[in-house]
């Protein structure tokens, strides 16, 4: 009996050291990088959308285009890879079709909303909409600090684990009237699992 019990406790270790570690996104831009991990119990489709757009290379060479102290830093559109910066922040579409627009025209897939009660504090991970809840599309911002008035109103999907003090340094970089850059902010995002991502 000892030994069966034994066995079955040395084969749970095993399984437990064998689960696949949950994936995170890196974003790397040229003040370093973040990683943030993902709350798919919460938000679902939104996680869905954003790691589908990073493994196709949608966010590669895309800006944060909007960056207000102590709000947010948010990015994600497509129209910001380009040198015209006056359609930044109006682009952008879900990576599929989740219910939300026309179904055989990509370009107006939104996301359906999944307000939970995670609350925006610094690094939160959140995606930027319109007025309507079923707006969103893959422009995302990460909370420089506390932002209590957004609670509850945009669909909160994750949350930087490292490297915080990046936004700090994003959110102070010199910026126009519009709050985007003077000097583009691009980046890259790429979809790795936890283990590869963290330091020890």
């Amino acid at each position: 009996m000892k030994r069966i019990i034994i066995l079955i406790m040395i084969g749970s270790i095993i399984m437990t050291s064998c689960e696949k570690q949950p994936d995170v996104a890196v974003i790397s831009t040229k003040y370093g990088d973040m990683v943030l991990e993902f709350y798919p119990n919460l938000a679902k489709k939104h996680v869905d959308s954003f790691i589908t757009h990073a493994k196709n290379g949608y966010f590669d060479g895309t800006t944060f285009h909007r960056v207000i102290p102590g709000f947010v830093i948010q990015g994600g559109d497509p129209n910001s890879k380009d040198d015209d910066r006056s359609n930044d922040g109006m682009g952008g579409n879900a990576a599929k079709f989740y219910g939300e627009g026309e179904e055989e025209n990509p370009e107006t897939w939104t996301l359906p909303a999944e307000f939970n009660d995670r609350l925006h504090i610094t690094g939160t991970l959140s995606m930027a909409r319109s007025q309507a809840p079923n707006s969103a599309g893959s422009q995302f911002f990460i909370c420089a600090g506390p932002t209590p008035q957004l609670d509850n109103k945009y669909t909160v999907f994750g949350q930087v684990v490292e490297g915080l003090e990046l936004i700090q340094k994003i959110v102070n970089t010199p910026r126009d009237r519009r709050d985007n850059p003077k000097e583009k902010v691009e980046m890259t995002v790429k979809i790795i699992p936890r283990s590869e991502a963290l330091d020890n």
